[in-house]
């Protein structure tokens, strides 16, 4: 029988080749291949955390997922201001 009691720790792994910027224009580009603004949709994924704002088309919300969000926002904030 499991232990109930205890902490689980779940590690998602990540494909090191894939950095945020390939994870932001690779769901940047499912994002408006379906229609969607991605913009307001990657805004409210970082700043909810829920996957549902991504389409899973192409794979994006699963591969958008192994990044972490503060990853997702300093990528961001790097491009904008460097």
């Amino acid at each position: 029988m499991a232990d109930l009691d205890s902490t689980r720790y779940v590690k998602i792994d990540t494909d090191p080749r894939m950095g945020a910027e390939m994870v932001l224009a690779t769901v940047y580009e499912a994002l408006v291949e379906k229609g969607y603004n991605p913009i307001n949709q990657l805004v409210g994924y970082i700043m909810s955390g829920d996957p549902t704002y991504i389409t899973s088309y192409k794979g994006a919300r699963s591969i958008i997922t192994k990044v972490d969000r503060e990853d997702l926002l300093e990528e961001l904030l790097n491009h904008y201001m460097g």
